[in-house]
């Protein structure tokens, strides 16, 4: 059976939350009569607001020491005018991206679940990364947005972009993209000494399980994203560049979309040898192995249900370099 397109994978619903909403601007008085004189007093709060909000933002706006341009992973160019002071992260994974670029120090603000390394949890919130709050964001007179397409909605980028804030996107598609995109911030934060190695050390990782399981037998791997109901994720995906750094084969790689939902029928059919699983603990990982045996599936009798932590495997930053070598150890198992 061909898998069926869904919006968002449960992986990525895990990450970024619920259904998308924003904050309107507030600050203007409603007129007691006409609707008309309602709409013009809203307007003008929000003029208000907004001639505010540029104040702000021009105020935190520190020295020029010189132009700083980078390509994001949109393929845009930003350019900043001198190292960022007062980033928002609007994603978990970039706060990860900023910490082992050395700029955790200079992050102003982040979303909701943006937990590690520990520290980040201090950082104030702005919301959801779905649900930003526009006014909490511009109040924290940020000097760089680092955005995550998948997830932030566009009026908070729209409304920095107006504020004359640069916005970077983040989303590395592949291990390799982890390393550069530390790299990357590095130059934005001017924080390249401290960017430079951690970036070297990501990549030597890389190069020694490359180097480790190439040629080795392949195993065919189903990728699980979800249970109830069931998701996977394609050969695009940054997971499946981990199964294949490993010599796994994803079973469902060319899937057209690449979150897909899939039936149980499908993923027997293609009868995977192991299956990797995004957990939030033990009893997840012991439910997964349980429905795996109920459903008949050969790879679960001998142990091949692969549960590794859910922020490291789905997250693409740096910690999912951790998860890849604990992927690639396990899938070795699966060999014998």
């Amino acid at each position: 059976m061909r898998p069926t397109p869904a919006p968002q994978s449960a992986a990525a619903a895990s990450i970024t939350g619920s259904a998308a909403r924003c904050l309107t601007p507030q600050g203007c008085q409603t007129p007691k009569s006409a609707a008309a004189a309602s709409i013009a007093g809203r307007v003008a709060g929000r003029r208000r607001w907004l001639a505010a909000a540029l104040a702000c933002a021009a105020a935190a706006a520190p020295a020029a020491d010189g132009p700083i341009t980078v390509r994001d992973d949109q393929g845009r160019h930003v350019t900043l005018q001198a190292p960022a002071r007062r980033a928002i992260s609007t994603a978990p994974h970039a706060t990860e991206l900023a910490y082992a670029a050395g700029a955790g120090g200079y992050l102003a603000g982040t979303v909701l679940g943006s937990d590690y390394p520990p520290e980040a949890r201090a950082l104030p919130s702005i919301g959801d990364s779905l649900r930003p709050g526009l006014e909490r964001a511009v109040a924290l007179r940020p000097d760089l947005l680092i955005a995550w397409q998948p997830a932030v909605p566009e009026p908070l980028p729209d409304l920095m972009r107006r504020l004359g804030v640069p916005v970077y996107y983040s989303d590395p598609r592949t291990l390799a993209a982890i390393a550069d995109s530390v790299e990357t911030l590095g130059r934005l934060f001017g924080t390249e000494a401290q960017a430079g190695p951690a970036a070297a050390a990501l990549r030597a990782r890389l190069a020694a399980l490359q180097a480790r399981y190439a040629g080795r037998q392949p195993v065919r791997v189903f990728i699980q994203a979800g249970l109830q109901p069931l998701y996977t994720l394609n050969g695009a995906s940054i997971v499946s560049d981990a199964v294949r750094l490993c010599g796994g084969i994803n079973v469902f790689a060319d899937a057209p979309v690449l979150a897909p939902q899939v039936s149980l029928e499908s993923v027997l059919a293609a009868r995977p040898q192991a299956v990797v699983a995004g957990v939030l603990g033990p009893a997840d990982a012991e439910a997964s192995r349980r429905a795996w045996r109920e459903h008949g599936l050969p790879a679960a009798a001998p142990g091949q249900v692969i549960s590794l932590d859910a922020d490291m495997l789905y997250r693409p930053g740096p910690r999912l370099v951790d998860a890849a070598e604990q992927l690639c150890a396990a899938l070795d198992q699966a060999r014998r």
